[in-house]
């Protein structure tokens, strides 16, 4: 019999608990045995505090935390949960930075839905007119890229013997520097090698290749899904902090979405614009491979400060291979670009929105791919400017009324 039948079998017959003619507290019902009498007294308390505003009971008073008992377990759970966290944190911590970029890229990419949303797209429609436009672009991109490259890194294997002829000419800038680095004695080492080893090298880039794929697969559709539901992990996020600082985190929150909203787009169109003047310059001069090329200044320099300059050098020696004076050429074409970057670029579409100074910048960058690697240099920037706000808007103040 549930608490709420006794209750009112009780009223049926006149024997409520209620009354003093039971002979017993109020609240507690007649116990039909001695062993069910504390039971049935808390079922007549509980059909009591059952209500229609609070049909589950209003919460108690919270226990005694000052009690050592509770004290000791709490410290000793607080070691267990510590422990348990780190252990799950290093075990699974290629998944969670697969998780932390997709995220980074659905907050990226939520001021192109915020917009759409704004001129009475719906939701759903947005965030879909988004996802369509980004694989139609990368869907082009590849369909336009992939022959032209095929047929380039054909011709660059084709090629490669005369090259190697030209590493081992003593008359040639490119045999000096082969005397010193001995590029060709390692190239013939490598191809040359126990036929085993070839085998297991292309298994070993197969697999690495296999593990890329895969991992941007995984971040595609986690980033889907996050640019879907960013709205409610937004406010999930949020109902995190206490009542009475919601406001004030509400407006950090916001504007430390809205940098690397900025960051992302203003990254990705840089790095496009690089590529494309890559391209332009290396027709020009002509320098083989410009495609290919292009494609790989494009995608390292969507690593801030490294990135530009470390595509330069690769491109530079490419260039050295048709003559000195164009090598020449291309290095000035890359400080050029590398000052227009840095001093107009970055400043106009990144700087506005991100605003981190140089230092801190070069330092994030250093910091964040010695921890993450290329994924830590790539989120670098917007971290440091999430951290250097919370440090303007909440450390320094403190710090200055203590």
């Amino acid at each position: 019999m549930t608490v709420h039948d006794r209750d009112k079998t009780q009223r049926r017959n006149g024997t409520s608990g209620s009354g003093p003619a039971a002979g017993h507290h109020p609240l507690v019902a007649q116990p039909h045995t001695e062993t069910e009498g504390p039971v049935a007294a808390a079922e007549a308390v509980a059909a009591q505090i059952s209500t229609e505003g609070h049909p589950l009971g209003r919460p108690g008073r919270p226990l005694n935390g000052r009690s050592p008992f509770l004290m000791g377990i709490s410290a000793a759970a607080g070691v267990a949960v510590t422990v348990g966290v780190v252990e799950m944190i290093v075990t699974v911590r290629d998944v969670l930075v697969l998780i932390g970029l997709a995220l980074f890229l659905a907050v990226g990419l939520e001021p192109v839905v915020s917009f759409l949303a704004r001129h009475k797209f719906p939701r759903w429609a947005a965030v879909l007119t988004v996802m369509v436009a980004g694989l139609a672009v990368v869907g082009g991109f590849l369909t336009a890229a992939i022959p032209p490259v095929a047929r380039q890194a054909t011709l660059f294997v084709t090629q490669a013997p005369t090259m190697l002829t030209r590493l081992q000419s003593h008359n040639s800038l490119l045999g000096q520097l082969n005397e010193r680095l001995h590029v060709a004695q390692r190239l013939q080492q490598t191809l040359s090698g126990d036929a085993s080893g070839l085998v297991n090298g292309l298994l070993g880039a197969g697999q690495v290749v296999f593990s890329a794929l895969t991992s941007a697969l995984i971040v595609v559709v986690l980033t889907v899904y996050f640019v879907v539901d960013l709205p409610r992990i937004r406010a999930t996020l949020y109902r995190l902090v206490p009542h009475s600082r919601r406001p004030r985190a509400i407006l950090l929150g916001d504007e430390i979405f809205a940098k690397v909203g900025g960051y992302v787009l203003g990254n990705l169109l840089i790095s496009l614009i690089a590529g494309a003047l890559t391209f332009t310059f290396l027709m020009i001069v002509g320098v083989p491979y410009a495609l290919l090329l292009s494609l790989f200044v494009a995608i390292l320099d969507l690593l801030p400060v490294i990135g530009s300059t470390i595509a330069g050098v690769g491109v530079c020696l490419v260039a050295l291979s048709v003559s000195v004076p164009v090598c020449l050429a291309t290095v000035g074409f890359f400080v050029a670009y590398r000052l227009a970057e840095d001093y107009l670029l970055v400043p106009r579409i990144i700087g506005r929105a991100v605003k981190v100074p140089a230092l801190v910048t070069v330092v994030a960058v250093l910091v964040g791919g010695a921890l993450l690697g290329i994924v830590g240099a790539l989120v670098a920037i917007p971290a440091a400017a999430a951290l250097l706000l919370l440090t303007q808007e909440v450390l320094f103040p403190r710090l200055d009324h203590a």
